[in-house]
């Protein structure tokens, strides 16, 4: 059982933090607020796809990863470099230029993901002639995809291809390997992953489809990338030759590089998670048809296009193209990988209702009542000042009781002049008959200035703050 089911590799650092809501604009599942001037992540929203930090202007959401430190906590390390790694470099022509770097960095050996790639290819193929009659299949490489299913299309858990992901591949054959070859013990061998993206931390802290991890660190693309820019420039006639995958296994790297090694016709190949979130509510509402296999990535453009890469996805595409245009199809195959004694998952991904508003159906129902009311009460602008990403969502969260209808500046605003009609006729009422107690009239007056502050917060124009006026 794992300690934290919601667990997240992108947080906030609040120090950074402006406030501006850019991030709670491009959040996909709707994880972020904005309250007291400081962004706030949803954990149990969160599908650690990244995107806020690439649209966070002020650089306030970071990725948590490991630093390659790491490989010193261990008597025998294991690096697992993502096949997103080699695209990443100018004029590369052999990959063993980079794996041998990597050995000079101080990795006591390498296992490639891409050779793991196309035993997961493999397996996919197999499976899917065995159950034909119950596709189409969607990708679970991705583990921001698997999450995101996870909570908003349960409908959609079933379609999910129960294979592991090419890294828990690699990182069990990596250990099995580096057991028999050195008599260590499992806890003394370190398997250190090099990502291009932050899901993949929270995966090998609790992952989807399987109990545990093979996977003990993840250190980031970003920060090994100028490390072994000084360790490549040996003579290639000179390298110890340790690649073994080819196009295949390489091109997962690339959107539609997974289904390049499937062999089938009718599939779907989306990027970018604006892209997946149409694309799974059209599988979800049954618009698509005739599909065998569905392929998304979270990142635009497979993952070349991760948070934690340094090259611009698409021209890191073009370099794994012709790293891949002379590479034979595939190298490995499931027979003369005996290490590998289960490619399957070993346990169901289990639908997390984090979105549903109340514990039952009825409570959900009349609290969904009150959420459309609510909404109708707001002006329908979707403008974020509230610290929510649209009106709907400040309506959900008022109703969980995490919000307030003030929170709306046009609601505060107009409660603000509705109160000062009432005192206006109060004053008047009683200057003719009983007059108000002076505390009475502080108060009022104490709880007008407190809403205009609050207006001000908002960064509101002064003159839209005066009550009664337009």
């Amino acid at each position: 059982m794992h300690t934290n089911k919601f667990m997240r590799s992108v947080r906030l650092r609040e120090s950074a933090c402006q406030g501006c809501i850019n991030c709670i604009k491009y959040c996909p599942t709707q994880a972020i607020r904005v309250h007291n001037g400081k962004a706030h992540i949803i954990d149990k929203f969160c599908i650690d796809c990244g995107r806020c930090i690439r649209y966070c202007p002020h650089h306030a959401k970071v990725p948590v990863y490991d630093p390659l430190s790491v490989i010193n906590n261990f008597k025998y390390t294991v690096a697992l470099p993502a096949p997103s790694l080699y695209a990443q470099y100018n004029n590369l022509t052999n990959v063993d230029i980079v794996l041998n770097a990597l050995l000079k960095l101080g990795f006591d050996d390498v296992y490639e993901v891409s050779a793991a790639a196309e035993l997961v290819s493999e397996a996919s193929r197999e499976y899917i002639r065995e159950h034909e009659k119950e596709a189409p299949f969607i990708s679970s490489a991705c583990p921001s995809v698997i999450r995101l299913i996870r909570v908003k299309f349960p409908s959609l858990i079933s379609r999910l291809l129960p294979i592991k992901a090419p890294v828990e591949v690699a990182a069990e054959i990596a250990r099995a390997r580096a057991m028999e070859k050195t008599g260590l013990a499992p806890e003394e061998i370190g398997i250190i992953f090099i990502s291009p993206c932050p899901s993949k931390v929270s995966y090998a802290k609790a992952p989807l489809g399987i109990e545990k991890s093979n996977i003990d660190n993840v250190v980031a693309i970003k920060d090994v990338y100028p490390l072994l820019l000084p360790h490549m420039k040996q003579d290639e006639s000179q390298l110890t030759p340790l690649s073994n995958s080819g196009r295949i296994g390489i091109g997962w790297s690339n959107a539609g590089g997974e289904v390049g090694g499937l062999l089938v016709d009718s599939y779907l190949a989306a990027d970018g998670i604006v892209n997946i979130l149409r694309v799974l509510e059209e599988l979800e509402d049954e618009k698509l048809h005739g599909l065998t296999f569905v392929e998304l990535s979270a990142c635009n453009g497979g993952c070349v296009g991760g948070t934690l890469t340094v090259e611009n996805a698409y021209i890191a595409a073009t370099k794994t193209k012709r790293l891949i245009k002379y590479q034979p199809v595939s190298k490995n195959h499931l027979a003369d990988n005996p290490e590998l004694q289960n490619i399957y998952w070993a346990d169901n991904v289990e639908y997390e209702p984090v979105f549903r508003l109340g514990n039952t159906f009825k409570e959900s129902l009349q609290m969904m009542g009150e959420v459309e009311k609510l909404t109708a009460r707001f002006p329908g602008l979707d403008c974020g000042s509230c610290g929510a990403p649209t009106c709907q969502t400040l309506a959900e969260d008022i109703v969980r009781g995490d919000a307030t209808p003030n929170d709306c500046i046009y609601v505060l605003r107009s409660n603000i002049a509705d109160l000062t009609q009432k005192i206006e006729h109060l004053s008047e009422k009683g200057s003719s008959e009983k007059p108000l107690k002076e505390e009475e009239t502080e108060l009022l007056h104490t709880y007008i200035r407190k809403l205009t502050t609050e207006l001000a917060s908002f960064g509101v124009p002064e003159s839209l703050r005066q009550p009664g006026k337009e």
